[in-house]
């Protein structure tokens, strides 16, 4: 289990690093990105884990980078600006 949760971490950081590869004008803080993708892997390991019982180590790294990957998506800005005008003006 301990080789489950480094390895979750490990790919929590190497997701965060292409997040910040290529969304970098998109996304907050480095330090930020980078400690999202980590929890992000771990709950996902440990909820599939939990959930599963599993009986490799694939199924929990699956369930790591979906999650990993959700949260990471949550910190995204949009892109252009919003031309949308207030009812008001």
């Amino acid at each position: 289990m301990l080789l489950e949760a480094l390895g979750s971490a490990l790919l929590g950081l190497l997701l965060a690093g292409a997040a910040i590869h290529r969304l970098s004008h998109r996304l907050p803080t480095r330090s930020l990105v980078l400690a999202t993708g980590v929890a992000g892997a771990l709950c996902g390991a440990f909820v599939t884990h939990s959930a599963l019982d599993a009986g490799g180590v694939l199924l929990p790294l699956v369930g790591a980078a979906v999650v990993s990957a959700a949260s990471l998506s949550l910190l995204l800005r949009p892109g252009g600006r919003l031309r949308r005008r207030s009812a008001t003006a």
